[in-house]
């Protein structure tokens, strides 16, 4: 069953899982911190302060009592004065432990003691007032009965009324007390709960990585390891998973089989190797073969042609005797077909030399003038196919270029010779010429079968011909040759055709090279005349 996430989705979660883990974990952990906060600031701010001033006003209640009896069996004027500056202070500690007091949170039945207290303590300073006032004018009996009787009665209510506010206050500290050690207990236990689950999460979460990605992964290298010592013996696992560990392992498979591929190819390369070697001497021998025909046809082929050039000549020359329509008719033939062979002769012959014998070996650059070369191209296909229309559009009079004249020659007259040869019911043929940013353009167009657009890429291959030239004479080597001699040039050919409706082969010569190479050629043209360029079309036409 395949997968249906990737290793990264499952880290991403496993990670995000743990982030919200501890996201979860500090929420709940500051949420019982919060709760135990509250409640120690509720034993701090509450409990502490009010049994401490509760405290207080016990004791200073307490010691007004003692101090107001103290007074009363005070018999010396200095003494009483004394005991009433006591009374006095004693007044303004039990007024600030009430203001202490009233400024601390209390709950309403606290409330209620403490108002009914100040009641109780206000009816109590009434009697001791009106018993110090006795007491100053030596009336002791009525003060004495005033101490032992009503102010004893509201010191008592009072105090008494103190004692359960205290008790009801050391109670409610006692209870939040207990509630703060329930809570600290509480949170203790929650907080070590979550630690647990967060960690039997974790452990969970580390066993899904080790068994999902872990353990797969080290299975994969263990059949790498056992492929890299050529054991292709084995199964590939995890292949059925759509994550990496899935393209992983079907990648593997892939080098088992590439491996087992390669053990073959191992194999079969020793008997091979003993068939490649006969194939390259039987190669070697068919090269040797091919250029000795090559030798062979140029120098046999040569003379007798040049024989029945010079019979033709001598007919033409003896037309007195014979019919004048005849003699014209079979030397136009005659040297029709003279021209065609040594055409073709001289392709092969240039082929060979330039492709076995090093093009730069039979390069001989010299400054020459295109546009007359390609008059007398043209020229020579006109005579060679009286029926060819060759059309000439230059669009100036004169093209100076360095290079072979021989290779430019023979290359034009391969565009040219094509552009007849596949152009049917004799069509027009466009040589167009001309200067274009510092370059020699030489154009050639015919409006004849085209080249199948599968063909333009191999259209310069050596040997290679359309495959909708079948019956079509050729040898495949004239495109060849263009294109070698043009490239020697540091120029270059481009060919665009549709099948059927004519191609165009576009030369381009870099007229710099004059410069660069002028100086290295001024001396011989300032000692010889510029070389014609009849010289090479004569050979081929004489």
């Amino acid at each position: 069953m395949r997968q249906p996430h990737s290793i990264r989705f499952h880290l991403t979660a496993v990670f995000l899982g743990f982030f919200l883990l501890v996201v979860v974990l500090g929420l709940f952990s500051v949420w019982r911190l919060s709760n135990f906060n509250a409640l120690s600031a509720d034993v701090a701010d509450v409990w502490l302060p009010d049994t401490r001033v509760l405290g207080d006003l016990n004791n200073f209640t307490s010691d007004f009592r003692a101090i107001e009896g103290s007074n009363l069996l005070s018999s010396e004027t200095a003494q009483i004065a004394a005991t009433e500056r006591q009374m006095e202070e004693l007044d303004r500690s039990i007024a600030k432990a009430e203001r202490g007091f009233e400024q601390i949170r209390h709950q309403p039945a606290q409330q209620r003691l403490y108002e009914e207290f100040k009641a109780d303590w206000t009816d109590y300073r009434t009697f001791v007032n009106r018993m110090l006032a006795l007491s100053r004018t030596n009336r002791k009996a009525e003060a004495l009965a005033i101490y032992t009787g009503t102010s004893r009665s509201a010191y008592d209510a009072a105090s008494d009324t103190l004692g359960r506010l205290t008790d009801q206050a050391v109670a409610a500290a006692a209870a939040a007390s207990e509630r703060l050690s329930y809570a600290y207990r509480q949170a203790f236990w929650l907080i070590f709960l979550a630690m647990l689950l967060a960690g039997l999460m974790v452990v969970l979460a580390l066993i899904h990585i080790s068994r999902s990605i872990s353990a797969p992964l080290l299975r994969l290298a263990g059949s790498m390891r056992a492929l890299a010592a050529n054991n292709t013996d084995i199964d590939i696992p995890e292949t059925a998973r759509g994550d990496e560990i899935g393209e992983m392992a079907q990648a593997t498979t892939v080098f088992r089989t590439n491996a087992i591929e390669l053990m073959r190819s191992q194999r079969m390369l020793g008997r091979q190797a003993a068939m490649l070697e006969e194939q390259l001497a039987q190669e070697q021998r068919l090269a040797l073969a091919q250029r000795n025909f090559i030798s062979m046809a140029s120098h046999e082929f040569r003379t007798p042609l040049t024989v029945i050039d010079g019979h033709a000549r001598r007919l033409m020359k003896t037309k007195n005797t014979l019919s004048m329509a005849e003699i014209d008719e079979r030397a136009g033939k005659i040297r029709t077909a003279v021209l065609r062979l040594t055409h073709l002769i001289d392709n092969l012959l240039n082929s060979a030399r330039l492709t076995d014998g090093g093009a730069e070996l039979y390069f001989q650059a010299e400054r020459i003038d295109l546009a007359p070369l390609l008059r007398e191209v043209c020229q020579l296909h006109r005579e060679m196919v009286p029926n060819a229309q060759i059309a000439e559009r230059f669009d100036v009079a004169s093209m100076p270029v360095v290079g072979d004249a021989k290779l430019l020659f023979q290359t034009f007259s391969n565009l040219v010779a094509n552009a007849v040869k596949y152009s049917p019911a004799g069509g027009l043929i466009e040589v167009d010429a001309g200067i274009v940013d510092d370059q020699a353009v030489v154009a050639v167009v015919d409006r004849g079968i085209g080249v199948p657009a599968g063909d333009l890429t191999r259209l310069f291959e050596r040997y290679y011909r359309g495959s909708n030239v079948s019956g079509i004479v050729g040898t495949g080597v004239g495109l060849y040759l263009a294109k070698t001699a043009v490239e020697l040039h540091g120029g270059s050919v481009e060919v665009t055709s549709k099948e059927g409706r004519g191609s165009r082969f576009v030369v381009r010569l870099p007229r710099q090279r004059i410069t660069q190479i002028e100086d290295k050629w001024s001396l011989a043209a300032n000692a010889v005349d510029s070389p014609s360029i009849a010289g090479p079309a004569a050979e081929r036409v004489s």
